[in-house]
C-alpha cells in the first residue's frame, strides 16, 4: 500500500475511535440524567453544593429539648485523716509494756507504750527528798527571822534552795513522764513493728494513730472556679472501692495560693466517717456541686461544625441554615448552647461536613419529622375512585 492511502486510513481509524469514545460517553451518563424523576414529569434544577442532580443531602439530626441541668464540676481526691501522727518516744529505753492491740480504738490519754523508768523513777525520788529537806529548812529558817535569831540573807539564801529543788523535783517528774507515751487523740491505732524488750532509740517510729470518724478530702480544680468557691457548698464523692454509694462532705477551706504551674487552686473538704466505710489514702472522684439550672439546651458536641466561630446547622423547611451559636459549660459529650439555639429546633448532628447554607437536607434521626401517610390507591383506577 502506497504511503498517501496508509496515512488516510490510520486518520479514519483515529476519527472512528473518539466518535465510539464520545457516544459511549454521552450513553452511560443519560440513564444517571433521566433517573432523577419518573417519565413524563418535569426535570428539576441541580442545586449547587448539593449532590449532583439537585438530591438532597442524607443527614442525620435531633430535635433539641430544653432540660434541667446540675451546675457542677468534678475532679479527684485523696482521703486524709482528720488527725494522724506517728509516735517517737523523746528518750532512749527498753520496752517494759505495751498497752493497745493492733488495730484497736483507743481514748485520749491512754498509755500506749511504756519504757523502763527504774534510773528516772529513782532520780525522782532524790529530788524528792532534796525539796522536803529544803522545805524544812526554810520553815525553819522563817520562824529564826521572825525571833530575830538569823539574818534575812539566810532565809534569802534558802528560799532559792527550795526553789531549786522544787525545779529538780519538776524535771525528774517529766523524765518519768517521756517514759509513758499516751495517745494525743481518740482513733485507730496502726500495726506496730516493736514488741516488749525492745531497745528504741531516741525519735524512732512506734506506733501511728489515725483519727478516722472525720475525713478530709484534698482535690484540686482549675483557677476558673476560684470565684465559685464557697466555704459550706455540699461536696458528693464516690470510690471505685465502693461502688454505688454515695457520700455527702461540706467544703471547708480553699488554698489562697494559686499553683503556677497547672494554674490550679487547692482545696479541702470533710466529711463524717462514723460508720467507718473510707479510709485514709483512698482514691475517690469529687464533684462539687453549685446548684441547679432550668431549661438549659443541650445538644451533641458533634453537632458544632469545625471551624472559626462555633456554628451547627440547622434545618428549617427542608434546607440547611448555618446559624451561629454561644457555647456553655460540657458535660458527657454534651455542650450547653447559651445563644443561637432554641428548644424545638432541629440540628443537624452528622453529615454537616457535605452542608452548605440553603442546601436541600433530608433529615434522619430522632428529629425528623414523620413522612405523610398515602393512602393506597383503590384497584383498577386512582385513589379513592369507585
Amino acid at each position: 500500500m502506497k504511503k498517501p492511502a496508509r496515512l488516510g486510513v490510520i486518520a479514519f481509524s483515529i476519527l472512528a475511535l473518539a466518535g465510539l469514545a464520545y457516544f459511549a460517553y454521552n450513553a452511560n451518563r443519560a440513564p444517571a440524567a433521566g433517573a432523577a424523576a419518573p417519565a413524563g414529569a418535569p426535570a428539576k434544577p441541580a442545586v449547587a453544593g448539593g449532590p449532583p442532580g439537585g438530591f438532597p443531602t442524607a443527614v442525620e439530626v435531633i430535635k433539641v429539648m430544653a432540660s434541667d441541668f446540675s451546675d457542677d464540676v468534678s475532679a479527684v481526691g485523696s482521703l486524709k485523716s482528720n488527725e494522724s501522727v506517728i509516735l517517737r518516744p523523746e528518750t532512749a529505753g527498753r520496752i517494759s509494756q505495751i498497752g493497745f492491740r493492733d488495730g484497736a480504738i483507743v481514748a485520749k490519754g491512754v498509755v500506749l507504750v511504756t519504757l523502763d523508768a527504774a534510773v528516772q523513777e529513782a532520780e525522782l525520788q532524790q529530788a524528792k527528798a532534796n525539796l522536803g529537806l529544803a522545805q524544812s529548812n526554810f520553815k525553819r529558817n522563817q520562824e529564826l527571822v521572825a525571833k530575830n535569831f538569823l539574818s534575812q540573807q539566810a532565809l534569802e539564801t534558802s528560799s532559792a534552795n527550795l526553789r531549786v529543788q522544787e525545779a529538780a523535783a519538776q524535771l525528774s517528774e517529766a523524765k518519768v513522764s517521756k517514759t509513758r507515751i499516751k495517745a494525743p487523740f481518740a482513733g485507730m491505732v496502726g500495726l506496730r513493728n516493736v514488741s516488749v524488750g525492745d531497745y528504741v532509740k531516741e525519735g524512732q517510729e512506734l506506733i501511728n494513730i489515725e483519727d478516722v470518724s472525720t475525713l478530709r478530702v484534698d482535690f484540686k480544680l482549675p483557677e476558673a472556679y476560684l470565684g465559685r468557691l464557697i466555704k459550706g457548698q455540699s461536696v458528693e464523692l464516690s470510690s471505685d472501692a465502693l461502688p454505688g454509694q454515695a457520700f455527702h462532705a461540706v467544703l471547708d477551706a480553699v488554698d489562697p495560693l494559686v499553683d503556677q504551674n497547672g494554674r490550679s487552686i487547692s482545696a479541702r473538704a470533710r466529711l463524717d466517717n462514723a460508720a467507718g466505710k473510707l479510709r485514709p489514702g483512698m482514691f475517690v472522684r469529687v464533684r462539687v456541686l453549685f446548684g441547679e439550672r432550668k431549661a438549659v439546651v443541650m445538644v451533641p458536641e458533634q453537632a458544632i461544625v469545625p471551624g472559626g466561630q462555633p456554628a451547627v446547622f440547622k434545618v428549617d423547611a427542608g434546607k440547611a441554615k448555618l446559624v451561629k451559636v454561644a457555647l456553655g459549660v460540657r458535660r458527657a459529650a454534651q455542650v450547653e448552647i447559651v445563644d443561637g439555639v432554641a428548644p424545638g429546633d432541629v440540628v443537624v448532628i452528622a453529615g454537616q461536613l457535605k452542608l452548605r447554607e440553603g442546601a436541600p437536607v433530608r433529615a434522619i434521626g430522632e428529629g425528623a419529622p414523620t413522612a405523610p401517610v398515602v393512602a393506597p390507591a383503590a384497584p383498577g383506577g386512582a385513589a379513592g375512585a369507585k
